[in-house]
C-alpha cells in the first residue's frame, strides 16, 4: 500500500485557504475509521497507509478535502469547477499507434506557500503526489503518465507528436542535450521505463509553440518547464493507453491544485477527427436501489441518514423516488426495478474507486459507522464440499500421526547442496532458482520435502531420541507446483522394516489395493538409502515413491549420527492412481 506523510502545517494551511479554520483534530481517530491505518502521528508529522482503492486520498490537499467532508466543517462538494480555456493541445494522427490517449489542463493562480518551507514543502508533496499516482493507477506509467509544467515558461499552443530516435533535447536536470535513444539507454528514468517503449521506431514528444520540448511522456520532462519557487500557473499533461486511469490522474492533480485556490482551466484536444474539452470535473450519477442497502447492511436507513453518511463520503443524495423506469424483474442482484424504491447519488468524477452500486453502499455504511450497524447472523447459509485434494492431505496426515509422528512444516526454499548432492538425487526437470537469494541456504525452491525433515533433525539432534516427523510439503518440479508426503524417524532399534511398515500403512489407509502395489529394491547408491535397504514404491507400474534405511554417510553430510528410516510420495500421483480413496 502506499503511504502518505502529512505534516499538520501544510494540512492546517490548506484548510485556512479554504475557509476552514477551526481547532486541531485527532487524525489517528478518523483516519481508521475510513480505511487508513496511522502508524505515525507525532506533533510534526502524522503518517498514512492508503489503500490502493482510495486514490483520492494521496496527496496533503486530497487529504484536507476528505477530512473537511467527514468531519463536517466545510461544505460539501461533488463538481470541480473549472473554467472553459483558450489553449490548443494538437494531437497527431500518429499518436494513435504510441500513446493514444491525451488529456491536459491549466491550473492558475495556486498558493503555493507563505514562506519559503512552505514553498518547498508544496514542491516535493506534488512530486510525491505525482508518483503515487504513476505507481497506483497509471500501473507504473504504462495506463497513465502525468507532467506538470510550469506554464510561465512555454508558450501554447501546444502540440503532440511522434519523432525517430534520433531527435535530441534537454531533459529535465541534464546538463546537455541527449537523443531519444540515448535517454533510454543512459539517462536513470529512461533506462527505468524504457520497457514502455519497445518495438517504438518513432516516439511521443510535446512541443510549445516555439518547438521546444514540454515533455517526452512516459519517460521524463524537459528541463525548462521545472516547477520552481516562483511558479503559480501550471499546465498538465496526461498521456496514456487507458481513458479512464488518465482521466482520473489529470482531475486529482487539478483537484489538489485548485485546493491551493488554483483556477482550473480546459484545453482543447483536438485530434485529425475529433475535438474534446479536458478535463471534465461534472459529477456522476448512480441508481442505488434502497433494496440494497437493506440486503448488504441489514437496515432501513432514512434519507436524512443517508445523505449525511454519503455527505462525509464526498457524496451527495439528490433523491429518493420510485422507480418507473428499468426492468420489470431483478435481472441483475444491483437492478432497479419498476415500482421499488431507489435513491439517486452524486459522487465526483475524482472518485474512480466508485464503479458500482455496491461501491456506493461501502461508503454509506463507513459514513455511518460500522459500530452503528445491527448485529446479527448471516441468513445465508452454504454447505461446503471438501476438494478431493484436501480429503486426500487428511487421510495422509490420520495415518501419520496414527503411525506415532507428529507433523512439522518447513520452508519451501532450499540449496542444490541439501536437495542433490546430499541426497544423491539428479534434478527431476527444471529447477527453480531464487534469482537474489539472502543466504547461500535458500537458493532454490526444492524439488523434495525429505532433505528439508533430515534438516529439522539435525537442528534438533540435542534433544533424546525417538524424534519421529512428517510433512505434508509443496514442491517445485520443472515450474510446477506439486504436494508431496515424506515422513523421517531418528530413533534405535528400527530400520527398513519399520519404514516399510509406516509405507504399507499409508497405502492402506490412502484406499489403495495392496495387490496393485509392488515393492522394487533401488539400485546401490541411488538416493540416500543404505545399499539394498532402499525401494521404490509402484501402483500398476507408475513410481509413486521411495522409502528405506538413510546411509550413514548420508546422515553425517545434514550432522546426524543416529539411524533413520524415511520416505516419500508423490500425494498427487496417489490421488490420481486411487480413484475413490478411503473417506
Amino acid at each position: 500500500m502506499p503511504t502518505i506523510e502529512l505534516s499538520h502545517e501544510s494540512i492546517r494551511y490548506i484548510q485556512k485557504l479554504n475557509g476552514a479554520s477551526h481547532e486541531p483534530f485527532d487524525w489517528s481517530e478518523w483516519l481508521p475509521i475510513m480505511g487508513c491505518p496511522v502508524d505515525v502521528n507525532n506533533e510534526d508529522t502524522i503518517e498514512i497507509e492508503v489503500f490502493p482503492d482510495r486514490p483520492d486520498l494521496l496527496s496533503h490537499e486530497t487529504m484536507a478535502k476528505a477530512s473537511r467532508s467527514f468531519l463536517g466543517i466545510g461544505k460539501t462538494e461533488v463538481d470541480l469547477d473549472i473554467h472553459e480555456g483558450d489553449i490548443d493541445v494538437i494531437v497527431d494522427s500518429s499518436l494513435a499507434e504510441v500513446r493514444p490517449v491525451i488529456r491536459g489542463a491549466i491550473v492558475r493562480g495556486v498558493d503555493i506557500g507563505s514562506d519559503q518551507n512552505q514553498t518547498d514543502g508544496f514542491i516535493q508533496s506534488l512530486m510525491d503526489h505525482q508518483e503515487k499516482l504513476h505507481m497506483t493507477l497509471g500501473r507504473r506509467r504504462h495506463f497513465a503518465s502525468i507532467g506538470v509544467h510550469d506554464l510561465s515558461s512555454i508558450n501554447p499552443p501546444f502540440r503532440v507528436l511522434t519523432v525517430p530516435s534520433e531527435y535530441s533535447f534537454l531533459p529535465l536536470a541534464g546538463d546537455e542535450e541527449m537523443t531519444i535513444a540515448e535517454i533510454l539507454e543512459e539517462h536513470p528514468k529512461g533506462a527505468e521505463y524504457a520497457h514502455l517503449m519497445e518495438g517504438l521506431d518513432r516516439f511521443p514528444v510535446i512541443l510549445d509553440a516555439d518547438d521546444r520540448v514540454l515533455s517526452f511522456p512516459p519517460i521524463i520532462n524537459g528541463s525548462h518547464t521545472t516547477v520552481n519557487s516562483e511558479t503559480r500557473d501550471f499546465f498538465i499533461d496526461v498521456t496514456g493507453w487507458d481513458e479512464r486511469a488518465c482521466d482520473a490522474c489529470l482531475l486529482l492533480i487539478c483537484l489538489s491544485l485548485s485546493e491551493r485556490c488554483g483556477k482550473v482551466e480546459s484545453v482543447k484536444i483536438i485530434g485529425d477527427a475529433s475535438e474534446v474539452s479536458s478535463p471534465r470535473g461534472d459529477h456522476r450519477v448512480h441508481r442505488v436501489p434502497d433494496r440494497l442497502i437493506k440486503k448488504i447492511l441489514g437496515l432501513s436507513m432514512e434519507s436524512g441518514d443517508l445523505a449525511e453518511s454519503l455527505e462525509k463520503m464526498g457524496g451527495r443524495l439528490d433523491e429518493t423516488r420510485t422507480v418507473t423506469d428499468g426492468p420489470n424483474e431483478y435481472q441483475r442482484w444491483s437492478d432497479c426495478a419498476v415500482g421499488e424504491k431507489e435513491h439517486i447519488v452524486s459522487m465526483p468524477r475524482w472518485r474512480s474507486d466508485i464503479m458500482h452500486p455496491i461501491d456506493i453502499i461501502e461508503d454509506i455504511a463507513i459514513g455511518y459507522g460500522f459500530e452503528n450497524l445491527p448485529m446479527q447472523m448471516s441468513s445465508l447459509h452454504l454447505d461446503a464440499v471438501p476438494l478431493k485434494s484436501s480429503q486426500l492431505r487428511r487421510r495422509f496426515g490420520e495415518s501419520m500421526r496414527a503411525c506415532g509422528l507428529q507433523e512439522v512444516q518447513s520452508l519451501t526454499l532450499s540449496n542444490e547442496r541439501d536437495q542433490f548432492s546430499k541426497m544423491r538425487w539428479g534434478e527431476i526437470g527444471g529447477t527453480a532458482t531464487i534469482a537474489n537469494p539472502i543466504t547461500s541456504e535458500h537458493t532454490i525452491l526444492r524439488q523434495s520435502v525429505l532433505p528439508s525433515l533430515l534438516g529439522l533433525l539435525a537442528a534438533n539432534r540435542h534433544h533424546e531420541l525417538p524424534q519421529r516427523v512428517y510433512e505434508l510439503g509443496t514442491v517445485v518440479r520443472d515450474v510446477m507446483n506439486m504436494v508431496r508426503g515424506s515422513w523421517a524417524c531418528a530413533e534405535v532399534g528400527s530400520g527398513f522394516s519399520s519404514a516399510k511398515g509406516i509405507a504399507q500403512a499409508v497405502l492402506r489407509d490412502m484406499g489403495a489395493e495392496l495387490s496393485e502395489v509392488e515393492f522394487q529394491a533401488l539400485e546401490p547408491g541411488f538416493g540416500p538409502w543404505i545399499p539394498g535397504r532402499g525401494a521404490s514404491v509402484s501402483i500398476r507400474g507408475e513410481v509413486i515413491g521411495e522409502f528405506g534405511e538413510i546411509a550413514p554417510e548420508v546422515g553425517l553430510s545434514f550432522g546426524l549420527k543416529c539411524p533413520i528410516h524415511a520416505g516419500e510420495f508423490d500425494l498427487e500421483m496417489l490421488g490420481r492412481l486411487i480413484p475413490d480413496p478411503v473417506i
